[in-house]
């Protein structure tokens, strides 16, 4: 099986480091083991590799999507918890990037501060994989895009609309979007848009592909025409602080049955768990789109296991 060409060694930490026909690239490899490992096929794309995972944030989808795939593909994984090794206080970022490179082949990294990440990044010799971290989280967003892509066939022609908190996951559907020419609204409440410079960015790759980029506060308008709705948690790790001012601040902001009536007739809600239901989705418009949400868990593992194919040595 032929992986995406010269990623070999380039780590994954921003979506924008990738061109459209790579990010292209690495869906279809995804599709492609995908279906190989569902008809029960042997992958030794990574035989005697070894991942070493490390978490500074709680883990179900991330841990077991990564942990598994590996698996999948021939290779070992290894998990490291923050209070294990405390990145960057009980050792160096540096010395811990160089160390670990002397016994794996890749590191994926879970954590708060994206500079952490692109530390590391500098003084390790193995690919390094953003696994999360409070500016972006482009894992997710090509398990998004696979999802998206198993829904329609196509990505022309479609409109993304994200609502809720302007956080990394939008920030990443952003850029994501762009790359792929998939129009995005981003509905947020005021002073809880996108971060500027990502939204600078994306906008950037808009004009090549011809993806169009909104910004709002309205969600009646935002989603109007829409296929896909998207939501998170109105409050991220490290925000649990916020969490009961965020609640009035985002009531209005929750996908419904009412406000989906708004977007386009084959619309498909996705939902990058875990679920608050009742807030920023209602119980009853979960189960409905329940289908696309957990293919959409699902497919966490197998965009990772393209990602990791396609840049471990």
């Amino acid at each position: 099986m032929k992986t995406v060409k010269n990623l070999k060694g380039k780590d994954f930490i921003n979506l924008e480091d990738f061109s459209s026909d790579e990010l292209k690239g690495l869906i279809k490899l995804a599709i492609e083991l995908k279906k190989k490992t569902k008809n029960g096929k042997n992958l030794d794309l990574l035989k005697n590799k070894n991942l070493v995972m490390y978490f500074s944030k709680p883990s179900l989808r991330t841990r077991l999507s990564f942990e598994i795939g590996m698996a999948k593909l021939g290779g070992k994984s290894y998990v490291i918890k923050q209070d294990e090794i405390i990145l960057g206080k009980r050792e160096s970022i540096e010395d811990t990037a160089r160390v670990i490179s002397k016994h794996a082949d890749a590191v994926t990294i879970r954590t708060f501060a994206h500079s952490d990440v692109e530390q590391f990044a500098k003084f390790s010799s193995i690919p390094v994989v953003n696994a999360l971290t409070d500016l972006s989280h482009p894992c997710q967003i090509m398990a998004d895009l696979l999802t998206v892509y198993e829904t329609f066939k196509t990505f022309k022609g479609l409109k993304l609309a994200y609502i809720g908190d302007g956080n990394n996951v939008t920030n990443s559907l952003l850029t994501g979007c762009a790359s792929f020419g998939i129009d995005i609204t981003a509905i947020c409440p005021n002073g809880y848009e996108p971060n500027g410079d990502e939204i600078l960015k994306a906008k950037k790759i808009a004009e090549k592909t011809g993806s169009k980029i909104e910004i709002t506060s309205d969600p009646v308008v935002g989603v109007q025409g829409a296929n896909i709705v998207y939501t998170d948690v109105w409050a991220s790790m490290g925000q649990e602080n916020e969490a009961e001012a965020r609640k009035e601040i985002f009531k209005n902001y929750q996908i419904n049955n009412e406000l989906m009536k708004n977007t386009a007739g084959n619309s498909i809600v996705l939902h990058c768990l875990p679920a608050h239901k009742g807030q920023e989705i209602t119980e009853e418009t979960f189960e409905l789109h329940a289908n696309s949400i957990f293919n959409q868990a699902e497919n966490r593992m197998y965009a990772q296991m393209a990602i990791l194919a396609s840049i471990i040595k």
